[in-house]
């Protein structure tokens, strides 16, 4: 299946999908983020109507990881960007962009700086973005989809930090870097996906806290997915 991306039809394609992944990483079996709550894989939450605790001591494979982020990423989350950007038909490089912006802000449909480009100017949409830098940490983040919106500037290079879990801490930890576009082609194109050998190079930190909750921009948790099942 193709994966050739048109303005005039956007959709999620499997760089898309791997942008997002290289800033958010990935734990395979649940954890305790920095405020105590229940998450895995890319981020999901029990607050997304997918239980998550049945992961706990069970690490699932990266296929499974990625299959419930790829259908979080389109139906919960796709639809509200393609609205947010109204008559605008978005290219490949400023879908990815706000895609990643929603999903670790959920205000994709009040921001201001998406106000400013739906009336063409781009100046201001671009100095708008940075407003949403509360907390600190979230600055180089925004400041990469700056880059990647209005630069077409790509941060991911199609691999993304695999987080193991240290017990009984239940904190994430001691990272290797995978690869992710091949399971994402696959599993975008409605195949059978297989779980790619990682590069070998470990990380010890944790997945970043960049990301913002759905509310406002003051928490450092991790953004709550929905997916339902």
């Amino acid at each position: 299946m193709s994966h050739l991306y048109d303005p005039a039809h956007p959709t999620i394609t499997p760089r898309i999908a791997a942008e997002l992944i290289h800033h958010e990483g990935l734990v395979r079996e649940a954890y305790r983020d920095s405020v105590g709550v229940w998450t895995w894989s890319v981020g999901i939450t029990d607050a997304s109507g997918h239980r998550v605790g049945r992961y706990r001591d069970q690490p699932q494979p990266l296929s499974r990881c990625l299959e419930v982020y790829l259908w979080a990423l389109q139906n919960r989350y796709l639809p509200a960007v393609l609205d947010a950007f109204g008559a605008v038909r978005p290219e490949e490089h400023e879908l990815a962009a706000a895609l990643s912006f929603h999903w670790n802000t959920g205000a994709i449909g009040r921001a201001e700086w998406m106000r400013h480009l739906r009336e063409s100017d781009r100046k201001r949409a671009r100095r708008a973005m940075l407003d949403w830098c509360r907390p600190a940490s979230l600055a180089t983040r925004r400041k990469r989809e700056q880059a990647l919106f209005f630069e077409a500037r790509w941060a991911g290079d199609g691999t993304a930090i695999v987080y193991e879990v240290a017990k009984p801490s239940y904190q994430p930890t001691r990272g290797k870097r995978h690869p992710m576009l091949d399971t994402l082609t696959l599993l975008l194109g409605g195949g059978p996906a297989r779980d790619a050998e990682p590069t070998g190079a470990e990380f010890d930190q944790g997945p970043t806290k960049q990301c913002a909750d759905n509310s406002d921009q003051s928490g450092e948790n991790w953004f709550t997915r929905l997916f339902t099942c």
